[in-house]
């Protein structure tokens, strides 16, 4: 007789529980709710719009933030999905309950005031994270309340994959390596691919339970919660576990197998587009991983290509529940020691970045898109931040705090690998002279200047092999295409030769000390 892969029996001792939803705003194979319905005999479900977090948006001048609209619209979804479920197993009012309020006090007043036992959510290892739930973990204490905790976020996490030595990898390809060999690519003990079933929730459902009258409300508005409504709707995003099922779909019938050669091209329709979906738990990392697996070992090279985009995720994960310190800090702590660029100089040519105004076109069309709309090809974020970082000579923290600001994926774990990766001061094999050069990955990757073109109107008239560097055009061709240098677009304001040379010099100092010392 077989079981469940993840079956536990309802306990009598638990009749109450309350289920947490932070970053995994779905119903289908959602650990945390599993768990609860498995182990209590009514579960109630529960997210808190956090005031600390945002609080701190709005006082950055944030009032209006795609983020808090997608999670709004996905929690509208949610609570769709969870009275539909209760009504299908016989559950009437049931739903979820929103508030507004500081996180690590609201939890526990709300968990007390429906007299639960025992309050369930995912692990969230982000340091921030940890501080609060430690603080919810001991207010639930002093009520009787017990807080469980489950792995939802990531396939493998903390100190799941670790080398011979039992220590954690600190280089990506052995520690993919590992990933695949524990997944069961070399054959696992309780079968194959047996970390990616999903959790049967719907089997369980009876036991949700119906939500008390005063809190059976609507989810908050925008307004409710202070803030205003942004681009979200007119950028076609889908939201909630609906519109993330949308994507995947799509992504699966028209795109996975070619990934690996389209997903490099700002200008085609390659990528997923499911990054902001996966950072709020909209979907399941376990099913895009078992997609991806299952289609791999059928041959797919974009399907392989794709999975180990999903482990680097997994091991930025690790990365960051080992080694915290690299938040304000370099992996490779010699490299705290290099001097970045710093005065009025470097503050204008950090504004330039920002506001894309370096006279790169590649550089600035990334930027006018991720300042439009929140999103960045993926391709376009490894040559941002080169530039930034070796190009300008500027820290790397600053361009990870924009990142954190503008991204609708923003994800601590994946956007501080990404950045000290391109700055060459994280986990990575590859030693600090690889430089981006923006006009050959220009060249490279958007060949006929489409993504250029699109955001960078100015520039559209212009050749597409002119329109990677406009400051190498002659002046009839500037002229033809209406194209004044320092009026329609700026002049390049560093060289990319001499900074390379002075990115090297900047390094192999801190090399050279790390060596003598």
């Amino acid at each position: 007789m077989t079981t469940a892969p993840h079956a536990h029996p309802p306990q009598p001792d638990l009749p109450r529980a309350l289920v947490w939803f932070r970053r995994d705003l779905r119903v289908d194979d959602h650990a945390a709710l599993y768990h609860a319905l498995t182990q209590a005999r009514q579960v109630y479900c529960a997210f808190v719009f956090d005031r600390s977090i945002l609080d701190a948006l709005q006082a950055a001048g944030r009032q209006a933030d795609r983020r808090v609209e997608f999670i709004r619209d996905s929690l509208v979804d949610l609570d769709a999905q969870l009275r539909a479920l209760g009504q299908a197993h016989g559950v009437e009012g049931a739903g979820l309950i929103v508030r507004h309020g500081h996180a690590d006090t609201e939890l526990p007043a709300l968990a007390a005031e429906l007299g639960v036992q025992a309050v369930y959510c995912a692990h969230d290892d982000e340091p921030a994270a940890l501080t609060r739930d430690a603080k919810v973990r001991g207010r639930l204490a002093d009520a009787g309340i017990v807080l469980h905790t489950a792995k939802d976020v990531t396939v493998f996490e903390r100190s799941e994959v670790l080398t011979a030595t039992g220590s954690p990898y600190g280089v990506f390809t052995p520690y993919k390596n590992a990933w695949l060999k524990k997944l069961g690519a070399a054959g696992h003990p309780r079968g194959d691919g047996f970390y990616l079933r999903p959790y049967p929730v719907a089997r369980h459902a009876r036991h949700l339970a119906p939500r008390p009258p005063a809190l059976a409300l609507a989810v908050p508005t925008l307004a409710d919660i202070g803030f205003l409504p942004t681009n979200l709707h007119q950028l076609k995003l889908p939201t909630g576990s609906t519109g993330a099922l949308e994507l995947l779909d799509d992504f699966l019938e028209q795109r996975i197998d070619g990934y690996h050669d389209a997903r490099d091209y700002p200008a085609v329709k390659g990528p997923s587009y499911l990054s902001t979906h996966l950072r709020f738990g909209t979907v399941s990392i376990r099913r895009l991983a078992r997609e991806a697996w299952d289609r791999m070992r059928g041959g797919s090279r974009g399907a392989e290509v794709w999975l180990s985009e999903l482990i680097w995720r997994d091991f930025y994960h690790q990365v960051l529940h080992h080694h915290p310190r690299v938040v304000g800090h370099a992996f490779r702590p010699e490299y705290d020691a290099i001097r970045w660029e710093h005065g009025k100089q470097a503050e204008a040519l950090f504004a330039a970045w920002c506001e894309g105004r370096t006279g790169y076109p590649l550089v600035d069309a990334a930027m006018a898109q991720l300042n439009q709309t929140g999103y960045m090809h993926n391709r376009l974020r490894m040559v941002v931040a080169s530039f930034l970082t070796k190009d300008l000579g500027l820290d790397w923290r600053r361009g990870e705090a924009y990142f954190a600001i503008h991204l609708n994926d923003f994800d601590l774990a994946a956007n501080n690998g990404g950045w000290q990766w391109a700055a060459s001061t994280g986990c990575d094999a590859q030693p600090y002279f690889r430089i981006f050069n923006p006009v050959s990955q220009s060249e490279r990757f958007d060949p006929e200047g489409r993504f250029i073109q699109r955001y960078l109107p100015q520039l559209a008239r212009l050749a597409p092999k002119l329109i990677h560097a406009p400051w190498q055009a002659r002046p009839v061709d500037l002229a033809a295409a209406g194209v004044v240098l320092g009026r329609d677009y700026p002049a390049p304001i560093v060289d990319h030769a001499a900074a390379r040379e002075q990115t090297l010099a900047r390094f192999a100092v801190v090399k050279s000390r790390a060596i003598g010392s």
